[in-house]
């Protein structure tokens, strides 16, 4: 003790710091999930798509690991999904490739010469002379698709169709994509029960009273939505495509696909094979035309009316414009993994909204009032 100090005196309360331990985790904690989303945001789109698929087949594969144990069972889903969907969804997306490449050399001939309108065309009754002379205009005239491209896309046709044959890194980054969601996928199955545990600890945390409601609505949409809508617009594809190819629709495997895409849209499919039916009817087969559509007919109403009720269970009604949101968007941004994903987004969007619907209808419980002695 220094001479003169007074002995009474309080010390003096230590400086606080400048940045405290715990402001410091949480900005450490800031940074590491800013770089992490900086670095793994390219695995979001096979993750998610790999979450899906898996979600979707849970119950197939509770079954086989209680036969075979989870490694094996997952080596084995793994393989059925390619073989039974990946392989021919390859197959029929490079057909259609090159079906559209036919159309798109064909559009650069008509562009460069110039083209009457086909008679069929003409001859429809009422809209016929109407088409002939949009025809005449838009496409019939040398150079006139290049203009109607220019304004529609800002580009030339022929860089268009540069683009759509050199997409070769576009082809690498899906397949690199597709090997992503492989390795998920196989991980999700094996160790899917340890994941949801963990899970189930955080959402507790973070949503104590409605973690156990929302983690079984969840799992139900995602399986509705794909069984009901991803998996029958497929099947769709399939079957009115082998029709078209019955009925010598040409270049049946890209409408196939066109109409499988378009069978995620309410009203898509009707739409899709009624206006092929129609080309066939006023192209000169009548016959294939009318039996296209009576069997288009026949398939949806069976497959609304019998096996839609039955894959979905409780069916997740969506509105046509988040449907149609949900499928664009997700092309759009994901690209062909966008059709399962946007779907099941937009049908999770809509679930949430509908949970929260409920709970703001539902009369407030009233308050204690004083109780009488």
């Amino acid at each position: 003790m220094t001479p003169g100090a007074d002995r009474n005196a309080v010390p003096r309360p230590a400086p606080r710091p400048l940045v405290t331990d715990l402001s410091a985790a949480r900005w450490l904690l800031l940074g590491i999930l800013a770089a992490s989303i900086y670095f793994f945001h390219g695995f979001l789109i096979p993750v998610l798509a790999a979450t899906i698929i898996c979600v979707a087949s849970w119950r197939i594969r509770e079954r086989l690991a209680q036969r075979s144990g989870p490694t094996l069972a997952a080596t084995l889903l793994v393989l059925a999904i390619l073989c039974i969907l990946v392989v021919p969804l390859l197959m029929a997306l490079t057909y259609a490739a090159a079906e559209l490449r036919v159309w798109i050399l064909w559009a650069g001939n008509v562009n460069a010469m110039g083209e009457a309108t086909p008679p069929w065309i003409a001859y429809i009754p009422r809209v016929g002379p109407w088409l002939d002379q949009q025809w005449r205009t838009y496409i019939g005239q040398p150079g006139a698709i290049s203009q109607l491209v220019q304004a529609v896309t800002g580009s030339n046709i022929y860089s268009v169709y540069r683009g759509i044959l050199t997409a070769g890194s576009t082809a690498f980054h899906f397949m690199l994509n597709l090997l992503f969601t492989l390795i998920a996928l196989f991980v999700f199955y094996r160790d899917g029960e340890r994941i949801v545990a963990q899970l189930d600890r955080v959402g507790a945390r973070i949503l104590p009273g409605r973690w156990s409601h929302m983690s079984r609505v969840v799992p139900a949409t995602i399986s509705a939505t794909v069984t009901g809508m991803t998996l029958i617009a497929i099947g769709e594809g399939v079957i009115l495509g082998t029709a078209y190819w019955l009925a010598g629709v040409p270049s049946p495997v890209f409408f196939g696909v066109v109409t499988g895409f378009m069978a995620l849209i309410p009203g898509g499919a009707p739409l899709s094979f009624t206006l092929i039916s129609a080309y066939l009817v006023f192209s000169g087969t009548p016959v294939a035309g009318a039996a296209l559509f009576l069997w288009g007919t026949v398939e949806l109403f069976i497959v609304d009316k019998t096996i839609r009720p039955v894959l979905i269970g409780g069916p997740v009604k969506l509105p046509f414009l988040a449907t149609f949101f949900g499928l664009i968007g997700g092309i759009k941004t994901m690209g062909l993994v966008g059709l399962f994903v946007g779907p099941v987004l937009m049908a999770l969007l809509m679930s949430i909204w509908r949970e929260w619907q409920r709970d703001v209808s539902q009369p407030a419980a009233p308050l204690p009032g004083p109780v009488d002695p």
